[in-house]
């Protein structure tokens, strides 16, 4: 039988994680080396070492360095959420991106929040509430704070044109961060900016995002009624 070549590491890895699920690799399997699956598939051994790493991710695999590679007797499921571009978010929906800032100003945040960032009560933090729309449609309504300690170059820019979210991606470096799903009734304001009714629930995405020690940015992401998340597992 003559075996397809898999010259890409994403098509090595779907036909990895085809025969775990398949039972052709059992848990507690050693499975070929990366030499014999790199010749196997026709491809470079670097390839196949890509796919298994990302397979190994996902806890699906259990790699030993002098031992081999077995598939995860009790494989532990693990799902990996990026920050996204919430312009790339809505454009790769096939919908159109719209956007529009509510405001933007220095103030001295909730105590709440400068507990939750670690900084000082009276520290002035960069406020920028901003509408993201899809389809001319509200999708989702961002409330933020940025420390312009951590991210100085956040005053300059009048977040006009460029989201704050997507200008903090791409100009203010994080090591590591903070998420929080939940439901939320909408305010008065919240409602208004999304064009639902007052108490709708709402998809609530609290977020912050840190530098070593330092937090760059906390912001809270209210979804338009009905929205969903979807992430593989």
């Amino acid at each position: 039988m003559n075996t397809p070549s898999f010259r890409k590491w994403q098509s090595v890895h779907t036909e990895v994680l085809r025969r775990i699920h398949a039972r052709e690799w059992e848990p507690g399997d050693l499975i070929p080396n990366e030499a014999d699956l790199a010749l196997e598939f026709g491809c470079a051994r670097t390839t196949v070492n890509r796919a298994l790493r990302a397979v190994a991710e996902s806890g699906l695999l259990d790699r030993r360095r002098k031992a081999g590679t077995r598939v995860a007797v009790q494989p532990v499921a693990k799902a990996t959420l990026a920050i996204a571009v919430i312009r790339c978010e809505i454009e790769e929906r096939g919908q159109q991106y719209g956007y529009r800032l509510i405001s933007r100003g220095e103030a001295v945040p909730p105590l709440a929040l400068s507990t939750a960032m670690k900084t000082q009560v009276d520290q002035t933090l960069l406020h920028v509430r901003a509408l993201h729309l899809a389809d001319d449609a509200p999708y989702a309504f961002e409330d933020r704070w940025i420390n312009i300690v951590a991210a100085p170059e956040a005053l300059d820019e009048n977040f006009e044109d460029m989201s704050a979210n997507e200008w903090l991606l791409k100009n203010a470096h994080y090591t590591h961060g903070e998420i929080v799903f939940s439901a939320t009734s909408a305010s008065k304001d919240e409602a208004e900016a999304l064009q639902c009714a007052v108490q709708s629930p709402l998809f609530t995405v609290n977020r912050m995002t840190l530098n070593g020690s330092s937090a760059v940015t906390k912001v809270r992401l209210l979804y338009s009624p009905g929205h969903s998340i979807r992430t593989i597992l």
